[in-house]
């Protein structure tokens, strides 16, 4: 049984490490935050796994043990006494523990210094590391059908903003983040994901609130999209946000509405 402690320490951790993330969390309906908290905490635990060593071989190790949590859960094994573990096995069931090893392996792109191999491979990226934990949650929470397949695109578009966001300091820590850095193929990158989530309003009216909640993070952030298209120069020059005011306008209404007619 999920204790509430378990889900608070999962919630102590998203707030230490993404005040954005907490924010959009704790928008949601409770019974969303229950399952959201452990899957956050299990994505932010990996995500900072490759940038905690300089050793490959130590950060291949620590993303070694969450692929073994999530094979545990798997197999039917008792979850681990891990204050991310335990509460991350209590939520999650085998299908979406055999799709969250995707994530992990996306993750271990952060650990070396090569650029992604192609457009395909960096759209893999964003999807399996970002969106593909939201998408289980909302499933997890019951949503299907045409809904779900709108959330792919929104997932997909929210991973995309969050990574041009930390293009900056990727190329800081000596990443090569994006394929083409020239101002129009940001722009196009930007311009595909608006493309793809315009005209889904509808489908996404047929999920609840709840259903939707995992994507609270990323409906908010979509006006970014715009930005990128517009003005795609502020990406690499570390001009890419929101304004704490326009944010929280934000939140409230993606979080209050009914539907998201509005996408």
């Amino acid at each position: 049984m999920l204790a509430p402690q378990d889900v608070q320490a999962c919630a102590n951790l998203v707030f230490e490490a993404d005040q954005e993330r907490f924010r959009a969390t704790m928008a949601a309906p409770v019974p969303a935050r229950d399952v959201l908290f452990p899957i956050h905490a299990f994505c932010l635990e990996i995500a900072k796994a490759p940038w905690l060593t300089k050793e490959s071989m130590i950060a291949e190790m620590r993303l070694q043990f969450w692929r073994d949590v999530l094979q545990e859960k798997i197999d039917g094994k008792d979850p681990r006494a891990h204050e991310v573990a335990r509460p991350l096995a209590h939520v999650l069931d085998g299908e979406a523990a055999l799709s969250l090893d995707a994530t992990i392996t996306a993750r271990q792109w952060d650990i070396y210094k090569d650029p992604h191999e192609d457009l395909s491979a960096l759209k893999r990226y964003l999807n399996n590391s970002y969106a593909l934990p939201l998408l289980q949650a909302a499933r997890l929470l019951g949503a299907s059908g045409n809904g779900f397949n709108a959330l792919k695109n929104i997932g997909y578009a929210g991973g995309l903003l969050r990574y041009l966001a930390a293009v900056p300091k990727l190329q800081e820590a000596g990443r090569i983040p994006l394929l083409d850095g020239r101002p129009q193929a940001v722009s196009d990158l930007a311009q595909d994901a608006l493309d793809d989530i315009k005209g889904t309003g509808a489908a996404l009216s047929e999920l609840t609130k709840l259903q939707r909640a995992p994507m609270i993070d990323a409906m908010t952030h979509l006006p970014l999209l715009k930005l990128a298209i517009r003005d795609p120069q502020s990406v690499v020059e570390g001009r890419f946000s929101m304004t704490p005011l326009r944010q929280s306008v934000r939140l409230a209404l993606v979080s209050q509405a009914p539907s998201w007619a509005f996408v």
